[in-house]
């Protein structure tokens, strides 16, 4: 298949360049290219490279940044979805959303026709663009993830990774529940989706579920580093903008009964991806000592 992949470059959008681009004829298109907030811009793109699937890996995920950042927000993780999905006439889309779209109350897994309601404005924005797509687009793909981490970009595992070189405690919220999940995995079963002809939603996860603080203690596990202490604190001891879902764990039992197959569990995931960092950092050429500033 002819696919076009729109945000190639980030963390997602690379693994998922890896996995397809064995088997498929794959396009890759990042901000350098085209401008996904503007609707001539995505139907260019769209004409010139005449792709089968459309998979749109782009987005603001900044979920702090959105709080004084609404507009941006908006304009990629809403209108960017409807000018991906207006510009794909017989097209099939795939779309990429969140647990955050999500209050945190129910206190049992989401499944994928439940209410949909954010408390901030990253999870308003991902709405809009679900609704977009899902009024725009004859043929989609919308799944929906969480907690990701991948070998591009930052995120949380490698934020931890990086405070244990200057400090010896770190603090990490043990009140909000949800299920990390490596963009490899993701990437994966993103494949086994498309290669089925798959639609609709469906909600995507590694297996298994912790807390931020959990995650954290695994991550130094994983790492080696178990004589950093990591201090379990409450969400309202954080003075970050945006509120936090305290209960975001996605059911993925259509995913199980639609593929025939389970996402592995993150715990699993993580140790894989760790290894895969440190094999990267061992084959990486040292720097000359001229280019050390």
């Amino acid at each position: 298949m002819r696919i076009l992949i729109l945000g190639h470059r980030g963390m997602l959008g690379s693994d998922l360049c890896l996995r397809l681009g064995a088997g498929h004829d794959v396009t890759g298109k990042d901000i350098l290219d085209f401008d996904i907030t503007s609707a001539i811009a995505c139907h260019d793109i769209i004409s010139e490279v005449r792709p089968e699937i459309v998979i749109n890996a782009a987005a603001y995920t900044d979920v702090d940044g959105c709080e004084s950042n609404r507009d941006k927000c908006f304009s990629v993780n809403a209108d960017g979805v409807k000018n991906v999905a207006r510009a794909c006439k017989g097209i099939k889309v795939v779309h990429f959303s969140t647990d955050y779209v999500f209050d945190g109350r129910k206190g049992i897994p989401y499944l994928e026709d439940d209410l949909r309601r954010p408390i901030n404005v990253y999870g308003q924005s991902k709405l809009e663009g679900e609704l977009f797509l899902q009024a725009f687009s004859y043929d989609f793909l919308l799944i929906r993830t969480a907690w990701l981490y991948g070998t591009r970009g930052r995120n949380f595992v490698s934020a931890i990774m990086e405070k244990t070189r200057t400090s010896k405690t770190i603090d990490v919220v043990d009140d909000q529940i949800g299920s990390p999940t490596y963009t490899w995995d993701l990437a994966a079963a993103v494949q086994i989706l498309i290669e089925d002809h798959h639609s609709g939603v469906f909600h995507v996860t590694n297996s298994g579920y912790c807390s931020w603080y959990e995650f954290a203690v695994k991550i130094l596990e994983c790492t080696g580093m178990e004589d950093v202490k990591v201090i379990p604190i409450k969400s309202d001891q954080l003075t970050r903008p945006a509120t936090r879902p305290s209960y975001s764990i996605l059911n993925c039992g259509k995913f199980q009964r639609a593929t025939g197959g389970t996402m592995r569990d993150w715990q699993v995931a993580l140790h894989d991806y760790i290894a895969k960092v440190s094999e990267m950092k061992l084959s990486s050429p040292p720097v000359p000592k001229h280019q050390i500033s």
